[in-house]
């Protein structure tokens, strides 16, 4: 799909059941390296970057099919440890696998995620972690090339609570002898899911959650069935959308206890929103409030991956609400698009500042990113006449059909295939 249409001016109604969560299925399909044998995962949504993990699974020798909405990934069959250079630049995410590979095959090979090669990279502190537990690695030419005859536990205090370094770094402790502990660990409800899949699969790991993640490694794991959890940005973007649009709408398998700031804002927004243990409710009318302000951080702060996508929904409030993006530096790229569509935002550095406007109006915009295209669905919901996304590519890594859920809620919403 390349396009996406939208006749916007239509308030949602219905219920859709949320999706597996893309940032947790990722870092473990790469932790089924370790387990060494077969893995169920249920639930497992399918989206582009579940595609590029799949092949690079598949590229070191796994066996790895789709049964439904479940996938059997059977890595007893592994015999490489060298991920090619194309299959590393289809996913930023894609670095994920190193600590795994490293830990099962005691070396690996591959380069950087994206082909990012000059100036600060982000898996700095995913290879200085690596060296701490014993891992040589030398860097050449924009390639890897990683060993370690052992890895040894220890203690590992990250500079910041970055999320894929944490998930690595489990993910490579899970083979060290002795007992590791990540201090300063990210927190997000992914790292918990991953934590729950390796104890699945025989691992010892505690702390998830928290700042402390205990890793107690050298045992044998084996393969196992497991359901992953549902994606919190998914759930915030519907409510978003009916936030947006107006209307009621239940999200099945949400849980608000993964995206509670998310929430709290669309209540002062004044959207009704209940929940339990099925999923959550929610119900808006009217035109949305201006919130207090919006700051990007760590979890359980907001959620950068949120924040256009509620940025989107308030473009039509009574008020002015303030953001603030504290962990990228290129959050804001939508702004131009939703800007084409009638709304009032002023971009400083990292604040912008959202000024609500009565009406949008339906436009031809490009989408910028996954999270930036998603809010420009947000926002062509609520405005008046048809809006077409371009670039929708984006989307599709990491929502696995988002025309369809969108139209399960009563959007007037098509994909270009369905045009043509």
């Amino acid at each position: 799909m390349s396009e996406i249409l939208i006749q916007g001016g239509v308030s949602l109604e219905g219920e859709v059941c949320v999706q597996g969560a893309k940032n947790s299925v990722l870092p473990i399909l790469a932790a089924t390296i370790l387990a060494g044998g077969e893995v169920l995962l249920e639930g497992c949504p399918h989206l582009r970057d579940v595609d590029a993990s799949v092949d690079i699974l598949r590229g070191l020798g796994c066996r790895v099919r789709w049964e439904g909405d479940a996938l059997l990934a059977d890595t007893a069959s592994m015999t490489g440890c060298a991920i090619s250079d194309a299959l590393m630049r289809r996913m930023r995410s894609s670095a994920i696998f190193l600590g795994a590979v490293l830990a099962r095959c005691g070396r690996a090979e591959m380069s950087y995620p994206g082909g990012c090669e000059l100036g600060p990279r982000p898996i700095d502190l995913h290879l200085a972690g690596l060296r701490d537990l014993g891992a040589q690695i030398r860097e050449e030419g924009g390639f890897l090339h990683c060993s370690a005859a052992r890895l040894t536990g220890r203690e590992i205090v990250l500079a910041l609570p970055s999320v894929g370094a944490t998930e690595n770094l489990m993910l490579a402790a899970c083979g060290a002898q002795g007992v590791t502990v990540i201090s300063n660990a990210a927190r997000e409800p992914e790292i918990v899911d991953l934590q729950e899949f390796l104890n699945a699969c025989g691992a010892d790991v505690a702390g998830a959650g928290s700042s402390a993640v205990v890793i107690r490694g050298g045992r044998k794991l084996h393969g196992c069935r497991y359901r992953c959890m549902s994606d919190r940005i998914v759930a915030a973007t519907y409510l978003c959308a009916a936030c947006a649009a107006g209307g009621d709408i239940f999200l099945r398998r949400a849980r608000e206890e993964h995206l509670a700031t998310v929430t709290a804002s669309l209540r002062q927004a004044g959207c009704a929103i209940t929940s339990d243990t099925a999923g959550i409710a929610c119900r808006c009318i009217g035109r949305p409030r201006a919130v207090r302000p919006v700051r990007t951080a760590p979890y359980p702060g907001f959620p950068t991956d949120a924040q256009a996508i509620l940025m989107a929904a308030l473009v039509r409030s009574e008020g002015t609400t303030v953001f603030e993006e504290n962990i990228f530096e290129n959050r804001y790229r939508h702004v131009d698009e939703l800007i084409r569509m009638g709304a009032d935002i002023r971009v400083s550095g990292r604040t912008a500042v959202v000024t609500g406007v009565e009406h949008l109006s339906g436009a031809a915009v490009r989408c910028t990113d996954l999270r930036g295209g998603a809010a420009l669905c947000v926002a062509a919901l609520a405005a008046e006449g048809e809006s077409r996304l371009f670039e929708t590519g984006h989307i599709e890594r990491g929502y696995e059909d988002i025309v369809r859920d969108l139209g399960a809620l009563g959007a007037r919403i098509t994909g270009a295939e369905e045009r043509n």
